[in-house]
C-alpha cells in the first residue's frame, strides 16, 4: 500500500527552481498560464495545493507581448477608489505604453487561486520590460 508524500516546508524551499521565460512574441493569456503554473509548482511530482512548493520566475520583454483578436482595441482595465466617481479605465494600448509588466502582473494575479499564497507566489514573480535583468547570475551554466 503506497503513501501519500507530503513535502515539508524545508523540502519545498530547498527545492526551488530559477525559470527565465522570454515573452517576445507570446500571447498574454498563454503565458500567464505558464507562469501562474510554475508559481504554484504544479509542474512538480511534489505539488500540494496547500502549500507553497513553486518556483521563481524572471520575465523579460515585457513589451513584446502580443494579444488575438480586437483586444488591442477594446481591452480596458478598470479600477475604482471606493470614493464616489473614482472609477478610472485604461485602454490597454496605453496600459502597455505606461507599464507592460502590469499587464502580465495583472493577468497572471487573477490566475492564482484567491488565498493566503498568492501573494507569496506573486512576491518569486520578477517581470521586465526589457531584455536586461539583475537575475542573470542564477542562469549561468
Amino acid at each position: 500500500m503506497s503513501k501519500t508524500y507530503l513535502p515539508s516546508v524545508q523540502e519545498a524551499e530547498a527545492g526551488r527552481k530559477w525559470h527565465h521565460i522570454d515573452a517576445t512574441g507570446k500571447t498574454l493569456g498563454r503565458l500567464a498560464t505558464q507562469l501562474a503554473v510554475y508559481l504554484m509548482g504544479k509542474h512538480k511530482r511534489t505539488f500540494t495545493p496547500n502549500m507553497d512548493c513553486g518556483d521563481f520566475v524572471v520575465v523579460t520583454n515585457a513589451g513584446k507581448i502580443k494579444v488575438t483578436g480586437k483586444k488591442a482595441e477594446e481591452k480596458v482595465y478598470f479600477s475604482h477608489s471606493g470614493y464616489a466617481k473614482g472609477a478610472k479605465e485604461v485602454p490597454f494600448k496605453r496600459q502597455m505604453e505606461n507599464n507592460a509588466a502590469k499587464v502580465i502582473e495583472l493577468a497572471v494575479y487573477r490566475m492564482l487561486d484567491n488565498n493566503k499564497l498568492r501573494a507569496k507566489r506573486m512576491k518569486r514573480l520578477r517581470i521586465f520590460n526589457g531584455e536586461e535583468h539583475s537575475f542573470a547570475e542564477r542562469f549561468s551554466k
